[in-house]
């Protein structure tokens, strides 16, 4: 009687183990393809240099330079990546149609809501 428990128990114990082996499905593909370069580095390069310019085209330069560097370093998850990126992206397009003053203040928000000084 011990006997079949005990097989019964190892088989029960084989079949737990094996559904936990199983592969979960693969998650739907996403609309957008991710950016290349996610943690490629481990550091920030030495020849790394913010870009020049004034204005909202420097604000918006040097942000988007410093969201890629986080971004290939491994210090920024992809979606946060996304959510701000598309934020420069409209401060971008408001500076390029004369709104300077917006786009710059877009982006001093932007940066303050994600911790950046």
């Amino acid at each position: 009687m011990l006997d079949a428990r005990l097989r019964i128990g190892l088989l029960v114990f084989c079949l737990v183990l094996a559904s936990c082996n199983q592969e979960a499905p693969s998650p739907s593909p996403q609309a957008t393809a991710s950016p290349s370069g996610y943690a490629t580095q481990s550091f920030t390069p030495a020849g790394f240099a913010l870009p020049g310019g004034g204005g909202c085209e420097g604000d918006v330069a040097r942000f988007r330079a410093v969201m890629t560097n986080d971004y290939q370093t491994g210090n920024v998850k992809l979606s946060v990546y996304r959510q701000i990126s598309d934020e420069i992206d409209h401060a971008d397009h408001l500076c390029a149609s004369g709104s300077g003053a917006q786009a710059s203040a877009l982006i001093r928000s932007t940066k303050s809501r994600f911790g950046y000084p």
